[in-house]
């Protein structure tokens, strides 16, 4: 049966261009390859989730614009049920100015637009879609009250809450959101953020992960980008190494690996299997250009991790 999740979350669109740097304060800088691509944390990782073959469910807002349709037509395409995607009149589709650099690293500007509109009656209305689901996502595109009532919910529910904490926070979570997570996936500077703990290596972040754990976590997965990722449990540490592909993009792959966590969860994966399909849907998306385009599906993972197995 087919994992059933759910994701309350950001819709952007993002206007991406490519450049041999990032341009230093006053330089103008020749860029190429202008795209304007379906983004943000929410909707990349409905879409990569759907893509890897899960049900799913999209909680969110989009303004009364081309770029809001532009959305929801491409979730429907891919089978994401948009019940819950409310069209606002009064705020533009959220928006991401992006610049990719040579070696494939990215610098972001984001306009929230309806994605800061999003409230905790949106979530309660989403309820017959959490209650239905195998796992809820989240992340930080949307303001906190919205991201804790969601996580609120679904932990009334029984269902699991995986709580991607992206954009780094201005300041650290609170206990009564933290409390409702099952499973969080911080990058090292996230980590860094929640905690005050400079993550640098192993020893910080494991550091860092108690902190986190004594706040009601039991599982903190981190992402160290071409290091891997990195399962801390209660009962010990699960290292995953990453794979080694040429970067052209990095946008979206950290939702990439969220995504697929998810299912690999939803499916039963052991967590060791979960956090190995995670690191190669990772690894796949930087592959390729823009965020959602870049997203691999299922037959595109699976054959990833069959060829690295000869």
């Amino acid at each position: 049966m087919e994992p059933r999740i759910t994701v309350i979350g950001s819709l952007n669109i993002d206007l991406v261009v490519q450049a041999p740097h990032m341009p230093a304060p006053g330089e103008t800088i020749a860029g190429h390859g202008f795209h304007t691509v379906p983004g943000g944390k929410g909707a990349n990782q409905a879409v990569a989730a759907a893509k890897l073959g899960a049900q799913v469910t999209m909680v969110g807002r989009v303004g009364d614009d081309s770029f809001g349709r532009m959305q929801r037509q491409g979730m429907e395409a891919l089978g994401i049920r948009t019940d819950f995607l409310i069209t606002d009149a009064e705020a533009p589709t959220g928006t991401a100015l992006i610049i990719v650099d040579a070696q494939g690293q990215n610098s972001i500007v984001v306009v929230s637009g309806a994605n800061g509109r999003l409230t905790p009656t949106d979530v309660e209305a989403a309820r017959p879609a959490i209650e239905a689901s195998d796992a809820v996502l989240l992340q930080l595109e949307n303001p906190i009250p919205t991201v804790q009532r969601a996580a609120e919910v679904a932990r009334e529910l029984g269902v699991p809450v995986i709580l991607n904490p992206a954009p780094a926070p201005r300041e650290p979570l609170s206990s009564p959101l933290l409390q409702n997570v099952n499973y969080l996936i911080p990058n090292e500077i996230e980590a860094t953020v929640l905690t005050g703990i400079q993550v640098t290596d192993l020893i910080s972040a494991e550091r860092a992960v108690a902190r986190l754990q004594a706040q009601g976590i039991e599982t903190v997965i981190l992402t160290l980008g071409a290091q891997g990722a990195l399962a801390i449990l209660p009962q010990g540490t699960i290292p995953a190494a990453a794979f080694s592909v040429k970067a052209v993009d990095t946008t979206a792959a950290g939702d990439a690996f969220v995504a697929a966590f998810g299912v690999a969860l939803c499916e039963g994966q052991p967590l060791s299997e979960a956090l190995r399909f995670a690191n190669a849907a990772g690894a796949l998306a930087v592959t390729k250009l823009g965020a959602q385009p870049s997203l691999p599906s299922r037959e595109e993972v699976e054959a990833f991790l069959r060829k690295r197995q000869q």
